[in-house]
């Protein structure tokens, strides 16, 4: 959630104008819980529970040992087609669950830009 944290604090981020939402399976109660020991202050925390979001997005092609998304990026247009999808969790795709706030800002624009 620090991912979710300094997105929200970064100008260059914020100046994107992207809505930033947080999807889970995870139920509101913990989610909520895990949001206020960090600082999550406004974006969306949005329950999954059903997985329907997650394979409608097809992001479960990179779930992680328990079955859930790992840390998945999608950036969805206006019209609602994915224009950028970008997977960091997954063990082929580098494992990570933080990836710096300048990268994503720089493939965020460059997806919003082409």
């Amino acid at each position: 959630m620090q991912q979710i944290v300094d997105l929200e604090a970064d100008q260059e981020f914020q100046a994107l104008d992207v809505e930033l939402l947080s999807i889970s399976f995870d139920d509101a109660a913990t989610q909520k819980q895990a949001a206020e020991a960090v600082g999550v202050e406004s974006t969306p925390m949005l329950v999954d529970d059903d997985r329907s979001v997650s394979e409608a997005y097809d992001v479960l092609q990179w779930a992680v040992a328990t079955g859930e998304p790992g840390h998945t990026f999608v950036l969805v247009d206006g019209e609602g087609r994915i224009a950028w999808v970008r997977d960091y969790g997954a063990q082929e795709n580098g494992g990570l669950m933080y990836v710096p706030t300048q990268e994503l800002v720089e493939q965020i624009d460059e997806a919003l830009n082409s």
